[in-house]
């Protein structure tokens, strides 16, 4: 297994924490493991993604709004 360092906002790390303290999850590690084997097999699934969800409804405003251009 690799080695990754994360930088993660207080405010994830402790809920992750939260999940652990309550026996969701037995450490931080798993937790995120199990989020990126999530991430993964939702991408596999044909799932949108949420940054291609952003990407797909910016250009829809563009669209949108393209009337309005003189």
């Amino acid at each position: 297994m690799e080695r990754v360092t994360l930088r993660i906002p207080k405010e994830q790390i402790e809920e992750v924490e939260q999940m652990v303290d309550t026996g969701e999850y037995p450490n931080r590690s798993e937790a995120i493991r199990s989020a990126v084997r999530e991430m993964l097999a939702e991408q596999d699934t044909g799932k949108e993604r949420p940054s291609e969800k952003r990407k797909r409804r910016n250009s829809q405003r563009q669209k949108d709004r393209s009337w309005a251009k003189v």
